[in-house]
Order: C-alpha cells, then sequence, then structure tokens
C-alpha cells in the first residue's frame, strides 16, 4: 500500500471531522450562526461553509473559533481514530501535587475529569455550567453558598456553578476525583441518599 495515498487519507479524514466538531461546539453553547460571526469576526457564510465541509479549515479560521469556544486547538484537529482500542490519556501537572487528567477526547457537551488535588486555598469562584464531584480516594471539602460539607470515597455531589464555590481536600493530603463538568441544564442523574448537609 503507498504510504502517501495513507497519510493524504488521514489528512482527508481529519479535515472532514472538523466541520461537525465546529457544529456540536457551537450548538453546545447554543450559538446561532450570526451570534458565533459576531464573536469571531468571521462571516455566517464561511462558517456554514466550514461546518458543513465545503470551506477547508484553516489556521486563521480555527485560532479565533478555537478561543472562542474556549478549547484547545487540538481538540479542534483531533487525529483520526487509529483502531486502537486503548484510551492514552495524557495527564496535566497543574501545581506539585495536582494531576488533571481528561476523560473525554471530543470537546463535546460534558467533560470528564480524573483529579488529584493538592490542598490548595480556599477561593470561591462562579462560572457557568454545573458540575459533579464524585470521590475515589481520600476527602473531599466542598463549598457552595453558605453550604460547607465533606465527602469519602463513593460519595458524591452536584451544583450550579453559578454559585460561589470551591473544592479541595479536607485534610493535609491529597483527594482523588472524578470530576464532570457541563453547560447548564445538563445535570447529572445520579442521587446519594444523603442531603448536602451530610
Amino acid at each position: 500500500m503507498d504510504p502517501m495515498h495513507d497519510t493524504d487519507a488521514e489528512l482527508a479524514e481529519t479535515l472532514a471531522a472538523i466541520g461537525p466538531r465546529l457544529r456540536a461546539l457551537r450548538r453546545d453553547r447554543g450559538l446561532t450562526l450570526e451570534a458565533l460571526a459576531e464573536e469571531t469576526g468571521i462571516s455566517v457564510s464561511t462558517l456554514s461553509r466550514l461546518e458543513s465541509g465545503k470551506r477547508r479549515p484553516t489556521l486563521d479560521l480555527l485560532i479565533p473559533l478555537a478561543r472562542t469556544h474556549r478549547v484547545a486547538l487540538d481538540q479542534l484537529v483531533a487525529p483520526p481514530a487509529t483502531g486502537d482500542p486503548r484510551v492514552h490519556l495524557r495527564p496535566h501537572l497543574r501545581k506539585p501535587g495536582s494531576v488533571l487528567v481528561p476523560l473525554t477526547q471530543y470537546p463535546g457537551r460534558v467533560q470528564v475529569f480524573k483529579q488529584v488535588l493538592a490542598p490548595r486555598e480556599l477561593k470561591l469562584v462562579t462560572h457557568v455550567g454545573y458540575e459533579w464531584l464524585y470521590v475515589l480516594a481520600g476527602e473531599l471539602r466542598v463549598v457552595v453558598g453558605e453550604r460547607d460539607y465533606v465527602l469519602r470515597p463513593g460519595e458524591a455531589t452536584e451544583f450550579d456553578t453559578s454559585e460561589p464555590h470551591w473544592f479541595g481536600p479536607a485534610g493535609d493530603g491529597a483527594v482523588e476525583i472524578l470530576h464532570l463538568f457541563g453547560p447548564h441544564g445538563d445535570q447529572a442523574v445520579v442521587r446519594t441518599g444523603a442531603s448536602d448537609g451530610d
């Protein structure tokens, strides 16, 4: 088999996947083509042709789109699947003792991470979205608005991130969690029997 033909086929497959990815990102954010055009400065017709695959994606188009959608450029230009069923996870060291491992490779509606959190300063933040946290090991302290509680392995919590919130280890050691984050309205359906105050 001609290796050059394989490379061309892979390139064509990669380029063909970008349009649907861009359309899914825009729809996930609830944006019209017109609203996205206003945010990026790219015309509606160009955006429409990009999403349908009629326009070849170039860096000068993809960079502002990645910035607007708040995703890394490589998430828009993901390589095609190789047929290898194993998931190749790339951990990111956030600061000494804290590691973030993205478990979802596609920038879809809900993003899933495995996190190891080292002790950190309690600083409340707010942003648009919804979070669901499940403790794998250690103890997780969660502060949401006026509520302040500790979760142990096997326990979960969920909350709207427009409320001031913070989470981190309950003690001096690290805590390991599964962290799901999605747009507002994408609430996890899993419930625990415990109330928020437990």
